[in-house]
């Protein structure tokens, strides 16, 4: 397997200088280490061990405003690769625990509440948000939204999840909550309840705090489980692989800051961060066939070097694990229950959803096992869809998942005795 550059560097000369001050520090020993490193089958990264000092870049804020130009010789500060279904991590930096400044990652968690709040009904994508001062004020990545301007929800949270926009983040929050203060109560509420033990917000959008304040943390571990949240709403996923789109009627247009919805095939989302205390930070998520991954990169110093190490990590996932198939939403079991007070005898359960184990490359599927959890019988009347029992899906017998099982159709109550005769005459 074939590790790509730390320092995301392409230039020949670039290469020769750094491969002639690593002959000369390190000699032998670094030759050594380099072969192995290129050699190391994937599980080796969890023993690969980056300290990256902070970012040295101009911009306060998003890295579309970033110098990419430095280089780096550890390529992240702490990094983890999460299976969202199940939970799965497959890797993980020995320091993936530590709290890290998030940037605009902290736009993930207003991502969250927004999406939560469609889906609850309490929000619509067509509720139209009105840029106060505050709003307006905002520095850094921005859509330069004027006091009073009015967009959707819709528009205001392809600003935020494309183009990392802070201004329309503090409108979007001030809609919600009243205020940012309020806003960030909420977003600290639902860290906690999600378990993310090693994060806390100060602000709605990640902006660099100024003397005196605090600065948004979380851990890569705590942001691969806020994005195996943010998985679950079509919408999220909408917004995050959007590669550009208009604003304002086109005159400006919106650009994904996270390059890998270009780059890197079958990946949708999810979001960037940057300053330079922070380093370039994202969280990036791909699907190929039926498995999805998320993979975590905090503090590179080189925004290409970011991406590039997020991409390595994401191939050496599906390279070495899969989601084995065990039912499709909307298939039969194999497995009858019969019906009582109706015409029909009997039905097959369908699946409720898709099923599947998520497994090494290689590893034995003998260990796999589905347990039917289904009464005997069932009296009618049934509507289609009506949950009638459950199916245990475990792995060596531990548990992976539990899937409803369904009617298949409606089934009728028959009819009595006496209108049956009737019906004759």
């Amino acid at each position: 397997m074939k590790f790509l550059s730390r320092g995301g560097e392409s230039a020949a000369g670039t290469a020769a200088r750094a491969t002639a001050v690593i002959n000369r520090k390190f000699g032998f020993i670094a030759v050594v280490v380099a072969i192995v490193a290129l050699t190391a089958p994937y599980p080796a990264l969890a023993v690969r061990r980056h300290h990256a000092a902070p970012a040295k870049a101009e911009a306060a804020d998003e890295e579309s405003n970033a110098s990419t130009s430095s280089t780096a010789l550890g390529a992240y500060s702490e990094a983890c690769v999460l299976e969202p279904v199940t939970g799965t991590v497959i890797f993980e930096s020995p320091n993936d625990h530590a709290p890290w400044p998030t940037a605009s990652l902290a736009k993930m968690m207003l991502m969250l509440i927004v999406a939560e709040k469609l889906h609850d009904g309490s929000l619509k994508l067509a509720d139209n948000i009105t840029t106060s001062r505050k709003a307006a004020e905002m520095g850094g990545s921005q859509v330069y939204l004027k006091e009073g301007e009015t967009f959707s929800l819709d528009d205001m949270m392809k600003a935020v999840v494309v183009h990392s926009a802070n201004d329309a983040s503090v409108a979007v929050a001030e809609y919600i909550a009243g205020s940012t203060e309020a806003f960030v109560v909420m977003m600290n509420q639902r860290a906690a309840a999600l378990g993310m033990k090693d994060s806390h917000y100060y602000s709605v959008n990640g902006l660099p705090p100024s003397k005196g304040e605090s600065a948004d943390v979380a851990s890569a571990y705590d942001q691969a489980i806020l994005a195996r949240e943010l998985l679950k709403y079509p919408d999220v996923i909408r917004w995050a692989s959007i590669d550009t789109a208009p604003f304002r009627a086109g005159t400006f247009i919106l650009r994904n800051t996270n390059h890998m919805v270009r780059t890197y095939p079958g990946c949708d989302g999810l979001k960037t961060g940057f300053y330079d205390k922070a380093g370039f930070n994202v969280v990036a998520t791909a699907k190929r066939n039926d498995l999805r991954l998320v993979a975590v990169v905090l503090g590179s110093q080189h925004k290409l070097t970011n991406f590039k190490e997020a991409a390595e990590m994401l191939s050496n996932g599906f390279l070495n694990y899969e989601m084995h198939p065990v039912a499709k939403k909307g298939a039969p079991i194999a497995q009858t229950v019969a019906i009582t007070d109706a015409d029909t005898a009997s039905i097959k359960p369908v699946w409720g959803s898709d099923a599947g184990v998520f497994v090494k490359r290689g590893d034995a599927k003998d260990a796999i096992k589905v347990d039917y959890n289904l009464p005997a019988s069932i009296a009618a009347p049934l509507k289609a869809g009506q949950q009638i029992g459950t199916a245990n899906v475990t792995q060596g017998g531990k548990p992976v998942a539990t899937v409803a099982l369904l009617a298949p159709a409606d089934v009728a109550k028959s009819a009595s005795l006496t209108k049956r005769l009737l019906s004759i005459f």
